[in-house]
């Protein structure tokens, strides 16, 4: 597993966070943003952190969820 990918996102006070239908959805008091999900990488929402983990054993699935992760966390 990529070592970026297995750090969980901090979620800061006041930020809501949605996993569902493919999408990831934040919302801040500054605002709302969505971003789709790649079937390559399984997000949970664990209060108060979200963790990001490849759905195989492949390559591109473990370099994906780096990527995700890395993404959500700007």
């Amino acid at each position: 597993m990529s070592r970026i990918g297995k750090l969980p996102v901090a979620i800061p006070a006041g930020v809501e966070v949605a996993v569902k239908d493919e999408l990831i959805n934040v919302k801040g008091a500054l605002g709302a943003l969505a971003m789709a999900l790649n079937p390559l990488v399984k997000v949970e929402n664990q209060g108060g952190a979200m963790t990001f983990a490849p759905a195989n054993e492949s390559r591109e699935a473990n370099a994906m969820s780096g990527t995700i992760r890395q993404l959500v966390n700007n």
